[in-house]
């Protein structure tokens, strides 16, 4: 398939449906409902009828809000939308009603859909009165609601006309797909405007990278991270482009039990869900013994000596060939054993994380993108993993460091602008060149991420200082479950400490000498003098993270301002 001359993501999927021999053959399945599964045909036939539902109220460029958690329905409503010249405005089923009235009012949707009743509700108060929505559409049934919708369900159930009107999409790859809201770590979301062919540039690069994982006929993808993020919005093209299987996790606490199910291999996930992966297996090596506890712990160095590229004697070698069948095998099987590989984006992969799955045989490569950049710039290849790095930048787009080290983007990945917006927009695209606010350096044609511009602490002697490098640091302690680090302008640096639950009688003394022993590892500018701890965790539910487990450390900072301030009296 020759993506440069596709124009829009339907023609993709249409192209795509065309040479499948077995149209019957499954294309999207959801874990835990085997009754919700649909073939090429099906979704197929499920897209054309509700796009002939939607051109009865839509026009070209209509906003189409879609808020729904992972599932077949999210993809069909998608392609449904463009096919209908509509542009999709994913959200979050995270979102507070306030975030919900917010993107409501920025975007004045045309239509809605909405998964459930759950979701519904979430809405009822905020569009009552907004006469511009014309449609509620539904995955499920909405008991006991006075509005008019439609139940996408009852629409396939009823639907008697055989021979509906196939549309062809007639968007160019300059027009926009989908309006997609940042995260809002810093405030309040902007929507980002992503064309047709920003994205299909994304799946021509990610292409490149997956070409020598993807041997069997039907690749098979797990999917957990929301649809309604970029990088997972963008991997569903993807996995079109290779004609994939689509398997939707029931939720991330069963997402290990999920890669049993299904054997993937390739999954895509954020930095947060490896932290997490690297500490259970971490605590899980600790509590080996005897010859178990050796085996486990010369493979871990054999593997690491591998990554970092330095040359194993032939002795070495036949250890690690057989390591490789007794500890490795049997590592890969708890993720369904066919694993060919993970990949980190939508944020900064801790270094020692990197190195430890790729050393025990969980192949992982960090990209980096942005939601303004559809959202992927560069991806590390499974034939020159470089854990430091994030690849070098993908075909189609040029990557420049600035003078002050900003890392700055163009090509046709990078968005539009954002809706609504022009003077925030005017900030970061000038001259064609997205100013991302990451701070970087290219090292051999490798991407190298070294801070966010925006996180910087600068202290009164003019040093800059990378929060998130000491974070990591921290929560890679194996009794620290979070971490915020504060400092700026400040005279030394101070941490606020979530603890792992195993870990909550663990007395100060003990903390005081694990981060002392942390600080002979720093700069002394980075040591951390002071701490204090808090019982709650951050998460969704508080605000204090973003849907893809980001801390809002602006939000953290303010409601802990006091307690940080008094650490310096």
């Amino acid at each position: 398939m020759n993506l440069k001359q596709i124009n829009n993501l339907n023609e993709l999927f249409f192209d795509q449906f065309n040479k499948q021999i077995d149209k019957n053959k499954t294309l999207l399945s959801t874990l835990g409902d085997k009754r919700k599964n649909y073939s090429w045909q099906e979704t197929y036939d499920f897209i054309n009828l509700v796009s002939n539902e939607l051109r009865k109220v839509i026009s070209k460029g209509d906003r189409c809000l879609l808020i729904s958690e992972n599932r077949p329905e999210w993809f069909i409503a998608d392609l449904s939308i463009m096919l209908s010249d509509g542009i999709t405005v994913p959200a979050y089923t995270t979102y507070a009603e306030n975030d919900y009235n917010y993107i409501i009012n920025d975007c004045t949707p045309s239509v809605i859909f909405v998964s459930n009743i759950g979701q519904f509700n979430k809405l009822k108060n905020i569009i009552k009165d907004k006469k511009f929505i014309k449609k509620i559409f539904s995955f499920e049934k909405l008991p006991n609601v006075e509005f008019e919708y439609i139940n996408l369900e009852d629409l396939k159930k009823n639907n008697n006309k055989k021979n509906l009107p196939i549309h062809k999409s007639l968007a160019l790859r300059k027009d926009p797909s989908c309006i997609i809201y940042t995260s809002g770590t810093q405030g309040n979301p902007k929507g980002v405007i992503l064309s047709h062919g920003g994205i299909l540039n994304n799946c021509e690069g990610a292409i490149d990278i997956l070409k020598p994982l993807l041997t069997k006929k039907q690749p098979r993808f797990l999917t957990w991270l929301p649809l309604s993020h970029s990088y997972e919005h963008t991997v569903q093209f993807v996995q079109i482009t290779v004609a994939a299987r689509i398997f939707y996790a029931e939720s991330i606490d069963k997402l290990v039990k999920n890669m049993g199910d299904c054997s993937p291999e390739i999954m895509t996930a954020v930095p947060r869900f490896y932290q997490n992966l690297y500490q259970k297996i971490n605590a899980s090596f600790k509590k080996t013994t005897g010859l178990k506890k050796k085996l486990i712990y010369k493979m871990l160095e054999l593997g690491l000596k591998k990554i970092k590229k330095e040359n194993l004697t032939f002795f070495e070698k036949l250890q690690d060939n057989i390591l490789e069948k007794l500890v490795r095998k049997k590592i890969k099987s708890q993720f369904g054993g066919s694993l060919k590989s993970f990949v980190s984006g939508g944020g900064a992969l801790d270094k020692e994380v990197g190195y430890f799955l790729n050393a025990i045989g969980l192949p992982t490569l960090q990209g980096y993108g942005l939601t303004e950049t559809s959202p992927v710039v560069s991806c590390n290849p499974i034939d020159d993993i470089r854990i430091d790095t994030v690849g070098p930048p993908f075909k189609g787009n040029s990557v420049k460091i600035a003078e002050d080290g900003e890392i700055l983007v163009k090509g046709e990945n990078v968005m539009l602008g954002y809706w609504n917006n022009k003077e925030e927009t005017d900030k970061v695209l000038k001259d064609g060149w997205l100013h991302t606010g990451d701070i970087g350096e290219l090292e051999n044609s490798f991407l190298k991420i070294t801070d966010r511009k925006k996180d910087i602490i600068i202290t009164p002697g003019g040093d800059n200082i990378s929060p998130l490098k000491i974070e990591n640091e921290l929560v890679n302690l194996e009794f620290v479950d979070q971490a915020v680090v504060y400092g700026d302008n400040k005279p030394y640096l101070v941490a606020l400490l979530v603890l792992n639950d195993e870990f909550v009688n663990i007395t100060n003394e003990e903390i005081n000498n694990a981060i002392n022993n942390l600080n002979n590892n720093l700069s002394k500018i980075e040591n951390i003098k002071k701490f204090f701890l808090i019982k709650e965790k951050f998460s969704i539910e508080n605000g204090m993270l973003t849907p893809t487990l980001k801390l809002k450390r602006y939000k953290i900072i303010n409601k802990y301002k006091m307690n940080f301030e008094n650490l310096y009296s």
